[in-house]
């Protein structure tokens, strides 16, 4: 009895620990930071089951015979067969493109079969069938003006290059054939893969052979024209030499033309959503990594009925699937962007895309920020084949995957974490902002790496009024442009507060900057008439002369002995300290993730280029009968610094209490401090060594060569110094242990 009960006690430890969850999924559920970096999260959608044909009952002869009562053996309509599309009702039907099968499967909310659309009587009363069908689309019912108009299934018949309408029985309606426009011309092939539908009935179709755009249709087939006309990206040297090619040579060059849609949705507003994967990798990456807010080369893309690109992108990165372009799955190795397939409109506002090439989904809300992105390949419960996901869609909470691979497709459902996460949009969008507050903060609880989550509890506290609150939130998530936002509301509030001091401040700033500057002026002047030696005091006031003046400026300075090095180097210390000042005393919108480099860094990054700019044009001019000295260039260079930490330090001053929009202004002012600068140096070079502007030009140049010269030498030397020195180390410690 004791054994038997040693090895079940054996046996639950062992099943304690292998043992996973029921709930535990194949692959990591994630979010990036704002460097781009995976965060891994709860899961948003479990994986509950996987429908087939047998589940579906389409292996059930007692069932097939009432859609194939002559069929003997069921053979392939026992079977799904290429899959391409998948859709569902506002019942929670399901919709199937079997496009292998010629064929439109609809299942109930429970995934068994409800009927077939495959052949029906068409208009002239004659058997018609359809052939390699691709989408489809279902409006529901609604009712206008009181009166009640029945909802519609709309198939791509892909092949055949039309549009089959039914009812919700799947009784035949009518076919909307190819539209007739001379916008399509003579030789093009119309082969609608994917559409929808408005609440205007207005129908917008994507031909996987129409490069113009989305075709957009009346409920009667009449073709009104074409939107979202996808731009093309063309290099510059291809577009110059097209300026100077004759009428026959651009006849005979490759034409440009835009990239072809591959799929489409549309939301209850009637905003439409659609993806394209055929935009070069390239364009895409580069979009992906310079954060860039366009849509103009993105591969989803949401529009009006007008095709304008309507589009938020407010996230970290734009919504474009994987941001890791170095993103390794568990069983391949898989680089590049997101291959973008379908989108599917999910609730409050949020949407999804799927990448076939990594069998993942990235699901956002309306203003672009990712939510959450799970997947991978396999073939665990959960997981898809490789290059096998076509569709996605939603049954209200649960969300379907369709692979086309195993002619599957895969149920979610809604976690817990992805119930809270719902229920916070759903307060934040109908303004209950305590309610939405609360399921953040349990957000939080279970991912405080959620930056959305930050962000919502940040516009909870701005519409409830509550501006410094909101801004610690979106700080917390790098989050600019909402926190320019709240700060707008605080800045505008004390402002109001202190109206009539901002005036007085402004006032006395002009005042006393110009009543300096007289002063400067004075001392400048008397100084340059009483000759004799000069005050240190004197030496520093005559870099407000050089600044405006640069000509006489440099020239007294050499000629005249008006400068001096302990002035220069106090310039040179004032430069540094403005430096530093930048770097420790931005404002967080330009600062927002609070980099800071250290003293010793920055010291190095003003003082190395000085020097060898100093030492490299020294060098040079030696050889090209330069008259300065290296004294000369030295003071020279350092009294052109002047106009940097003038700018330098009150705009980063300023920098503290600007708006998004006003941050260029910051940013130009330090740059007409680097212009400014820039050429007082090239004026002192010119003055310094009595040069033309053409000498000088080349001089610049060559000191720039000559900079890039002495950096390698010195690189080349520490190295080998080091390598010398690892080499004695390593002799002596060999003769040590050999003594």
């Amino acid at each position: 009895m004791k054994k038997f009960t040693s090895i079940i006690c054996l046996m639950f430890v062992l099943v304690m620990i292998f043992a996973l969850p029921a709930s535990a999924a194949p692959y990591k559920t994630y979010t990036y930071s704002i460097n781009g970096t995976a965060l891994y999260s709860p899961e948003a959608y479990n994986p509950v089951k996987v429908i087939d044909a047998s589940y579906i009952g389409l292996t059930d002869e007692v069932k097939m015979k009432e859609f194939y009562p002559d069929l003997e053996q069921l053979g392939a309509k026992a079977t799904i067969a290429s899959p391409a599309d998948l859709e569902t009702d506002s019942l929670g039907n399901v919709y199937i493109a079997d496009t292998g099968n010629n064929r439109i499967l609809v299942l109930d909310p429970y995934y068994k079969l409800n009927f077939i659309i495959e052949t029906f009587i068409n208009e002239q009363g004659i058997e018609d069938s359809l052939s390699g069908p691709q989408g489809v689309f279902v409006t529901p019912d609604k009712v206008v003006n009181g009166e009640e108009i029945p909802g519609r299934i709309f198939v791509c018949d892909t092949e055949a290059n039309r549009i089959v309408t039914f009812d919700h029985e799947g009784n035949f309606l009518k076919i909307i054939p190819q539209p007739e426009s001379q916008l399509f011309g003579d030789s093009a092939v119309y082969s609608p893969v994917a559409m929808a539908v408005d609440q205007y009935d207005r129908m917008y179709v994507v031909s996987s052979t129409t490069y113009q755009g989305i075709i957009v249709m009346t409920d009667e087939g009449e073709f009104t024209g074409f939107i979202g006309a996808q731009e093309e990206d063309v290099p510059f040297w291809d577009i110059l030499m097209r300026k100077f090619q004759s009428d026959e040579q651009r006849k005979k060059s490759d034409k440009i033309i835009s990239k072809e849609f591959n799929n489409i949705t549309i939301n209850s507003g009637g905003f439409i959503y659609v993806t394209t994967s055929s935009i070069k990798e390239d364009t895409v990456a580069s979009a992906i990594t310079s954060k860039s807010k366009e849509g103009d080369f993105a591969p989803v893309k949401m529009l009006n009925a007008a095709g304008d690109e309507i589009m938020r992108r407010n996230g970290f990165y734009p919504p474009s699937g994987e941001v890791d372009l170095k993103k390794v799955s568990v069983t391949d190795t898989i680089t590049g962007p997101s291959t973008v397939v379908d989108v599917a409109v999910g609730p409050e506002a949020t949407w999804s895309i799927i990448d076939q090439k990594r069998s993942k989904v990235f699901t956002y809300d309306y203003d672009g920020n990712l939510l959450f992105a799970f997947g991978d390949i396999g073939t665990q419960l959960g997981n898809i084949s490789s290059e096998g996901l076509a569709a996605i869609t939603y049954q209200g909470d649960t969300m379907l995957l369709l692979d086309a691979k195993t002619s599957k497709f895969a149920i979610y459902e809604r976690t817990e974490y992805g119930d809270i996460l719902i229920n916070a949009l759903r307060n934040q969008n109908e303004r209950r902002y305590d309610e939405a507050i609360n399921d953040w903060k349990k957000i939080l609880q279970r991912n405080s790496n959620f930056d959305t989550a930050y962000i919502g509890i940040g516009n909870a506290l701005y519409r409830s009024g509550d501006y410094d609150g909101a801004i610690s939130y979106y700080k917390a998530a790098y989050d600019t442009e909402n926190y320019s936002e709240a700060y707008k509301e605080i800045r505008k509030e004390w402002m109001s507060k202190y109206i009539l001091l901002i005036p007085v401040i402004v006032i006395a700033v002009v005042v006393g900057w110009s009543q300096f500057m007289k002063y400067a002026k004075k001392v400048n002047k008397r100084t340059a008439i009483s000759g004799g030696k000069r005050t240190y005091a004197q030496e520093l006031l005559y870099v407000f002369h050089v600044m405006f003046h640069p000509f006489d400026g440099f020239w007294d300075l050499k000629h005249e002995k008006r400068g001096s090095l302990r002035a220069g180097a106090t310039i040179l210390g004032v430069t540094l300290v403005g430096f530093y000042y930048q770097n420790i005393g931005r404002g967080y919108m330009l600062n927002p993730k609070e980099e800071y480099t250290g003293i010793f860094g920055t010291i190095l990054s003003v003082v190395v280029p000085l020097a060898l700019g100093v030492i490299a044009n020294w060098c040079l001019t030696t050889l090209f009968e330069g008259e300065g000295s290296f004294k000369d260039i030295m003071v020279a260079a350092m009294y052109s610094l002047a106009p940097l930490p003038l700018l330098m330090i009150p705009a980063t001053f300023i920098s503290n209490f600007v708006l998004a929009n006003e941050v260029d202004i910051v940013n130009l002012v330090v740059t007409i401090g680097f212009i400014w600068t820039g050429m007082l140096i090239f004026f002192a070079l010119m003055v310094t060594h009595d040069y033309g502007i053409g000498k000088n030009i080349i001089t610049v140049l060559g000191t720039i060569v000559g900079m890039v010269c002495i950096m390698f030498i010195a690189i080349l030397f520490s190295t080998l110094f080091t390598k010398i020195v690892s080499f004695v180390t390593n002799i002596v410690t060999e003769l040590q242990y050999r003594a």
